[in-house]
């Protein structure tokens, strides 16, 4: 039964159409493995095994009869950052720890509607802010590719990509904010991709930055992202940010010719730093495209060096202003204290992690009188260059080719990363652009690292268009012929 869950998704449909196999069947074979392995990777923070073999009796009798939806009986994890009607929701933090939301959000609401079934809620990063998925308050992710020392899945959907990364759902929902949904794909070596801004609803989606959260799928290939963003988009009335852009079918851009599609190399991400075996298979990136009929540009982004500080100026801002809700009072974590302003401190104290008090001390501190024009100000100047940046290379081709991460895995506890947050928030330097610009961009894996370790590959598009990275991603993926665990 366990071979049920090498199947991708777009297998498992054809599989469940042909009636080869029902919907129990491979439900049962996911519930399994997640049962079995969920110990060993800390992936799913809630599991409703329950709940999911009765969606999958219902998604039987849909085939039964003729009824079913696009995505009937194919089983996912979700992020624990969207909120699921009646099943605890935490963002994996202390400060709602046994929050059960009244209402599900959009992005869930569109796949239960084509039929998906829920497996549980997958652990990440608190508030999804962390690059490891360490800052989790249900302990660290520990990546499938781990050997003799336990590794980092990435973050902030660290709990998604090891889910999928280990069979324990056939995909699952993120969210990226800096790169949250490619960085943690990468290194558990799975496909993600993070749409255009305002392609997804980001109603009932605990908000970390408001201007740059954006959710995405995790799967196993290129095709499957494909056929989850096709439930998953949509314009939204209960999202001011929602886009009424037209929602192509993502799917029909799979196998598509890309002979004479111009992809650019941006020079400014040759940066220090970069592991020279990344480096590497981004030039062979680059050769199988070009073997494919690509033409390959030299681009300048030349305010790519600013995109760091720029982001943690900006994210730590309105993580601040969205985190000054939870104050012990509504929901949530309650410390009782001599008055308003000490259950409030005894609340946020006791509730938030070291990394959410570090990051709404920042950005509280930029939004504060006499350093507001200093700081977020400018930092929202720079960010409109960024974007200029892109548009600038745009001109000159039709999708960017970048690695996803600088380096591979490291070992959770890495003293080098803890000690200096700067180290952690350096590993960002390729993805953050691309969530200050609002564009799409998709991680894929490209190879493994001498250690045995995979490495992803960013394909960065136009905005709206999706469409063009996933034919690009696709034939990448097939001359990389990469074999998942």
């Amino acid at each position: 039964m366990s071979d049920l869950t090498d199947l991708t998704i777009s297998e498992s449909l054809k599989k469940l159409r042909n009636k080869e196999i029902s919907p129990v069947e491979l439900t049962k074979a996911y519930v399994e493995n997640m049962e079995n392995n969920n110990a060993k990777y800390n992936a799913y923070v809630t599991t409703t095994a329950e709940l999911a073999l009765a969606q999958a009796k219902e998604a039987e009798i849909k085939y039964l009869n003729g009824t079913n939806r696009p995505l009937e009986g194919i089983a996912l994890g979700i992020k624990d950052l969207f909120c699921t009607k009646g099943v605890r929701t935490t963002a994996c933090s202390h400060i709602l720890d046994n929050f059960i939301p009244q209402y599900e959000s959009t992005v869930t609401q569109h796949l239960l509607n084509d039929g998906a079934i829920f497996l549980g809620k997958l652990n990440l990063d608190e508030f999804a802010m962390g690059g490891s998925n360490e800052t989790s308050y249900f302990g660290p992710v520990i990546n499938p590719w781990s050997k003799e020392v336990k590794l980092v899945a990435g973050g902030s959907s660290g709990g998604s990509a090891a889910a999928v990364a280990a069979k324990m759902c056939a995909a699952a929902t993120g969210t990226d904010t800096g790169g949250s949904i490619r960085e943690p794909a990468a290194f558990c070596g799975v496909t993600g991709i993070k749409p255009t801004y305002g392609r997804c609803s980001r109603y009932g989606i605990v908000a970390f930055a408001s201007s740059l959260d954006q959710a995405g799928p995790i799967a196993k290939d290129v095709t499957d992202c494909a056929l989850l963003l096709n439930s998953m988009a949509g314009y939204d009335a209960n999202d001011s940010t929602s886009s009424k852009e037209v929602v192509p079918d993502f799917s029909s851009f799979i196998g598509q010719d890309i002979k004479g599609l111009k992809v650019g190399i941006p020079q400014e991400y040759r940066v220090d730093g970069l592991n020279p075996e990344v480096a590497a298979y981004w030039d062979k990136a680059a050769e199988m495209l070009k073997a494919s009929g690509a033409e390959i540009v030299s681009i300048s982004l030349p305010h790519t060096k600013y995109a760091l500080p720029t982001y943690y100026v900006i994210a730590p801002a309105e993580a601040s202003s969205n985190l000054a809700r939870y104050d012990g009072v509504r929901y949530g974590e309650r410390v009782e204290g001599n008055g308003l302003d000490e259950l409030y401190i005894n609340s946020r104290t006791e509730g938030f992690g070291k990394e959410v008090k570090r990051r709404i001390l920042i950005g509280t501190y930029v939004l504060s009188a006499g350093y507001y024009d200093a700081y977020y100000l400018k930092a929202q100047k720079v960010r409109r260059l960024i974007k200029n940046d892109f548009d600038e290379a745009f001109k000159k081709c039709d999708i960017i080719l970048t690695p996803t991460s600088p380096i591979e895995p490291f070992a959770i506890g890495d003293k080098k990363m803890l000690e200096n947050p700067i180290n952690m928030y350096l590993n960002d330097v390729f993805t953050v652009s691309v969530n200050l610009a609002g564009l799409p961009a998709m991680s894929l894996p490209i190879g493994l690292s001498q250690k045995g370790l995979p490495f992803g590959m960013q394909l960065i598009g136009k905005a709206f268009d999706e469409g063009t990275i996933f034919k690009t991603a696709y034939q990448l993926e097939r001359s990389a012929n990469f074999v998942r665990m």
